[in-house]
């Protein structure tokens, strides 16, 4: 208990945030749902994506939405929330009771582990504490003591209330009444919702509870068959008269309403909500996680799939049962009914990272289409020089981690550049520009590879590759408020190369008309300052110092010398939210600050919408990430992304310009909030101290002077390495020919 009312004060944050979102929601014009109220958000066990499924903590989280109960019965007949009848699936037990093992048959399922009517509710209460069910998820809030059914109507002081019964004909087999203890709680407590999947049960109660009372029929699998009826909830689903004369809704898995391909891809929505809603039904809404694999339709953004639900034009659900229930909360009460065509560059400027390269692969004609499409206000192109000494548009220097090379016949072509990287590549240097675009096609990135997590596989080789003077093509003929013109390796490409990348860049933009127009903004960034100084003294262009390492702040010194080269800086995430495991420390941070202060704006990146690139702070939604880098303190100037389309749609929400009265979801996180919660143990190691920036880390010698004597390096590394090559294999014929004399 005790630490049940810890989370009370250090997740105050969190409290607020859903605390306040249902009264924002019904703010809203006019729903499509039945009731042409709101749509309902459920917490399923509570904060369930965070917190341990049916926890104090995850019922403490969110107040502000449904708190859903999946009820379980002790052997004494008291009511327990618990999100699965096999406790080995979500508790911890002590190992006393594994002896106590059994198997039985529920619902037609053979189940082995330990259940909740072999034990007293005092057993279960004082020797048995609750885990995070999901492998995936943090394991640091575990140990959570079980809730009984009484606390979640009493304690919490939840809007609504939902009940889910599960297995009411399993617990008769035990001289157990769900039903009985159902009618019992109801007598002394508002029950708002209750559902099942089973209809006799439903029946049972109807005139026995309260009229305020909604009794909701459960839909499972559509080839699971219905106890009661023996016919499958497939089926059943063609009757939906009949359900209305026990149920006033109906709750279906998600894929009922917008079924996927087995390749993960959205089909046309069903009738289903259109169905209900005739035959004078709710429907509600199941399955939902931020950190469960999205159709790709949704470029892994889980407030998109939200509105895809409640906010499609053509129907929206009449709620939604998820375990992160801050999310469905912002897309009701701040993302419907946005004009999404609307663009206006207003702060923080979206800025693409390789385009929408979230989408499609880095740096391609369809990746800057989409980028532009989506809203970004800024669109990049990091040059890269081929063989032929033309400037081109490519994420990486080597084309392996790009394109397809190591499927092409210039596989083999592969050398060791120490300058570069101390493994073997093929540069984009080593290929002329008609090598590149015959021979090879765009590979998209999949920065999550180690989570298993791919990007759009329908568009891992779409698109065409662009040469630097087709992207400010490009880019001229859009509505954008500045393009950003990455310049690396520098000084490589001069002594090596023979390759004045910088006057290149100057030339292009020249030729294209960019040094006599000021309706886009050029912008040149590099994590050289010797880039910028020489950009600096031929142009009069915006430079971006981008800087590399993680630092908690920059010295005067420093701050000083970077603006005699740079109009702007850019910064990782980790130097405005540092974090450890994937919690926000409380580290003091005052880099944005810092770098405003003296007339520095400050981009941050990259930010992405795959999940397992946030914070946990973050829910697993990347509009929670962004409002966060937005809305704290002074705000960042811009959000350089792989998406966005996300992140143009958070400039769109209707909550964007509220102030102080700012609803309680958009209130960003309180860095150290989730770790203060932590009991000492279980907390992540301790984050070393982050340097500070400082002049040395920023001097660097001026760019050497380009090197004619190695203009024609780019194909002499393949022709030292094929010399190399015969010189070793003349030497082993010369041995092995002595070795046969």
């Amino acid at each position: 208990m005790g630490r049940g009312s810890h989370v009370c004060s250090v997740l105050g944050s969190v409290l607020l945030l859903l605390c306040l979102g249902s009264a924002a929601a019904q703010k809203s014009s006019t729903w499509k749902t039945l009731s042409g109220d709101a749509p309902l958000v459920i917490a399923k066990g509570g904060f369930s994506g965070l917190f341990p499924d049916s926890s104090d903590f995850a019922y403490e989280s969110a107040p502000g939405a449904a708190l859903w109960c999946d009820v379980q019965l002790t052997k004494d007949s008291a009511g327990i929330c618990l999100p699965n009848i096999n406790m080995d699936n979500c508790t911890f037990t002590p190992t006393a009771y594994q002896s106590d093992v059994k198997t039985y048959n529920v619902n037609g399922v053979s189940v082995k582990g330990l259940f909740p009517m072999d034990y007293k509710i005092t057993d279960l209460l004082n020797n048995v504490y609750l885990k995070q069910a999901i492998l995936s998820r943090t394991a640091r809030f575990d140990g959570l003591t079980i809730v009984p059914v009484e606390d979640v109507l009493s304690k919490y002081k939840a809007p609504a209330v939902w009940l889910n019964v599960q297995y009411d004909i399993f617990y008769s087999q035990f001289n157990l009444s769900m039903r009985n203890y159902i009618l019992s709680v109801s007598k002394q407590y508002v029950v708002d919702y209750i559902s099942s999947p089973e209809v006799n049960f439903l029946k049972s109660l109807l005139g026995r509870v309260s009229k305020k009372t909604k009794l909701v029929f459960r839909f499972l699998d559509e080839h699971t068959v219905e106890p009661s009826t023996n016919q499958t909830y497939g089926s059943m689903l063609k009757n939906l008269t009949f359900i209305k004369t026990f149920a006033s809704g109906v709750l279906v898995p998600k894929h009922y309403i917008l079924p996927v391909t087995q390749d993960n891809y959205l089909q046309p929505h069903t009738s289903v909500v259109d169905d209900a809603h005739k035959a004078g039904l709710e429907v509600y809404a199941a399955d939902f996680a931020n950190d469960f694999l999205l159709s790709y339709n949704y470029s892994y953004d889980p407030l998109t799939e939200y509105l895809s639900f409640i906010n499609d034009g053509a129907f929206s659900v009449d709620g939604v049962l998820t375990d992160f229930p801050i999310t469905p909360s912002e897309a009701i009460g701040c993302f419907s009914n946005l004009n999404n065509s609307k663009i206006d560059h207003a702060k923080p400027l979206v800025i693409s990272h390789n385009g929408a390269s979230g989408d499609y692969p880095d740096c391609t004609d369809l990746a800057y289409q989409k980028a532009v499409a989506d809203g970004a206000d800024v669109i990049d192109c990091p040059v890269q020089v081929t063989k032929d000494g033309i400037p081109i548009c490519m994420s990486s220097i080597d084309l392996g981690d790009v394109t397809t090379i190591a499927t092409s016949q210039f596989a083999s072509q592969t050398t060791i550049i120490k300058d570069i990287k101390d493994t073997a590549g093929v540069y984009s240097f080593n290929l002329t520009w008609d090598d590149i675009v015959k021979n090879l096609k765009p590979m998209i990135s999949n920065p999550m590879l180690k989570y298993n997590m791919y990007r759009n596989p329908r568009n891992r080789n779409a698109g065409n590759f662009m040469r630097l003077s087709d992207f400010l093509a490009f880019a001229k003929g859009n509505d954008l408020s500045g393009i950003m013109i990455n310049v690396e390796r520098a000084a490589f490409m001069a002594e090596k190369l023979g390759f004045g990348v910088v006057d290149a860049v100057i030339k292009a933009l020249d030729d294209s008309g960019y040094s006599k127009q000021t309706a886009q903004k050029v912008m040149i960034q590099s994590t050289n300052s010797s880039v910028l100084v020489k950009f600096k003294q031929q142009t009069k262009y915006n430079l971006v110092y981008m800087i590399e390492e993680n630092v908690k702040d920059a010295a005067p010194s420093s701050v000083a010398d970077i603006k005699k080269f740079a109009d702007a800086v850019s910064v990782t995430t980790m130097s405005i939210y540092p974090a450890t495991d994937l919690f926000l420390t409380n580290q003091t941070n005052g880099l944005v600050q810092t770098m405003q202060s003296a007339g520095l704006p400050v981009y941050v990146y990259v930010l992405m919408n795959e999940f397992p690139s946030q914070p946990y702070d973050f829910f697993s939604d990347a509009t929670q990430q962004i409002n966060a880098y937005v809305k704290r303190q002074s705000g960042v100037d811009g959000l350089i992304t792989d998406f966005p389309g996300t992140a143009h749609r958070y400039k769109l929400n209707s909550c964007m310009n509220m102030g102080n009265s700012l609803p309680g979801f958009m209130i960003p996180a309180k860095p150290g909030g989730l770790i203060e919660s932590m009991l000492g143990a279980a907390q992540p190691p301790t984050l070393a101290p982050m340097p500070p920036l400082t002049e040395s880390d920023i001097v660097e010698p001026p760019l050497p002077p380009v090197n004619n004597s190695t203009a024609s390096a780019p194909s002499s590394h393949a022709a030292i390495r094929m010399r190399t090559d015969v010189s070793i294999l003349v030497t082993l014929m010369l041995c092995a020919a002595a070795l046969m004399i």
